[in-house]
């Protein structure tokens, strides 16, 4: 016989899933988001969803351009979130991750104006060295007053954005930009100091190799290294920590630097290897899209690149359904917010499971 006060339903922490069947649960999650997907996209406009899909990987891949651009979108991304996977790890919620990206590639976007003069090698030297400083320096301050007087990360982090945005206002203006708009014109046009090389017909190579050596880095730094175990003891309980004798302040400021250093070089890539110019929307609202990336792929950077590619795929994607399919804007990022919700909804179950009550007959065994 069960206990009356049993409840029919209830949720049970899982022991452990095996990587075949975490690997299932997320493949069947996308699937199911892109069959309910096509139910949406034929109720509101009769379209069969298999042309949306396949229009979609044509807005990915379907070109040379396209795919090059679907990677620097990934590279991007993955960069940011290689930056964030440390904080996150430690728990410290790194939420300036736009700030810290725009700083980097304000810092970047200074030393191609003013350095333009400089040997190729040595501007580009000055470009990375300032944009990971920049960014270090931004990820810092949070970390010390985290430290020292325990504030409130969350806040603090994300209102270092809003500091960010008004200095980049700010040198924009400076910069005065000939077109009078809130970006600075294309710099170096002509003479195109401080761009990333054409390698393979393209500039975005270099963005590729250096986010592919910070993923070997970083997964080694946070799995095999003293440092790396320091942040995950902190992770797990600060007291716990310090019983066994970590500077838990120390950890926290030196994991801060890594953080912001990483999320600055990000800002570097943006403007010397893509955009070569420098606006508010630098960032592009990646900082925050790392942060899922950085949680889905549980701060494994291998896995983070992967996703980063499957979201720069659906946002390539989504662009050019709601150009061919004539679906606007907001139909579009629908279609990607469905499948995200099915891709973290997943997480739920592969976390935990569903108790079902038990009969009175199955409880006495007959």
């Amino acid at each position: 016989m069960h206990n009356s006060r049993e409840p029919w339903l209830r949720v049970a922490k899982r022991d452990g899933m095996s990587f075949p069947k975490r690997l299932a649960v997320r493949l069947g999650a996308v699937l199911i988001s892109l069959l309910v997907c096509g139910i949406v996209i034929y109720a509101i406009t009769g379209i069969n969803p298999v042309e949306v899909y396949s229009t979609m990987v044509s807005g990915a891949f379907g070109t040379r351009t396209r795919l090059w651009s679907t990677l620097k979108e990934a590279a991007l991304l993955s960069c940011i979130a290689i930056g964030l996977a440390p904080a996150f790890k430690m728990r410290f919620w790194n939420i300036g991750a736009e700030g810290q990206v725009l700083i980097g590639g304000m810092i970047t976007a200074g030393c191609m104006i003013y350095l333009s003069a400089l040997p190729a090698w040595l501007l580009f030297l000055c470009m990375f060295a300032g944009s990971v400083v920049a960014g270090a320096i931004w990820g810092l301050l949070p970390a010390v007053f985290k430290a020292k007087w325990n504030t409130n990360e969350t806040l603090f982090t994300l209102m270092m954005n809003y500091v960010a945005i008004q200095l980049t206002s700010f040198f924009v203006a400076k910069w005065e930009n000939p077109y009078g708009s809130n970006t600075v014109g294309i710099i170096n046009q002509q003479g195109q100091e401080g761009w990333f090389p054409m390698i393979f017909s393209t500039r975005y190579f270099i963005s590729l190799v250096l986010v592919l050596v910070l993923s070997v880095l970083m997964f080694i730094y946070l799995k095999y290294t003293k440092h790396g175990y320091e942040i995950s003891v902190v992770g797990a309980s600060e007291n716990t920590a310090r019983y066994a004798g970590m500077q838990v302040g120390k950890v926290t400021i030196r994991t801060m630097l890594l953080s912001g250093g990483i999320c600055g070089l990000a800002g570097f890539m943006a403007v010397a290897g893509a955009s070569h110019t420098i606006s508010v929307s630098t960032a592009g609202g990646k900082g925050f899209t790392a942060i899922i990336v950085a949680w889905l792929a549980k701060f494994n950077s291998f896995t983070m690149l992967l996703i980063s590619l499957l979201l720069a795929f659906l946002e390539g994607g989504a662009k050019e359904i709601a150009s061919k399919c004539k679906l606007n804007d907001y139909a579009s990022q629908m279609v990607t917010g469905i499948i995200l919700f099915f891709i973290l909804g997943s997480e739920f179950f592969i976390n935990y499971r569903l108790v079902f009550r038990k009969s009175e007959k199955e409880g006495s065994g007959k």
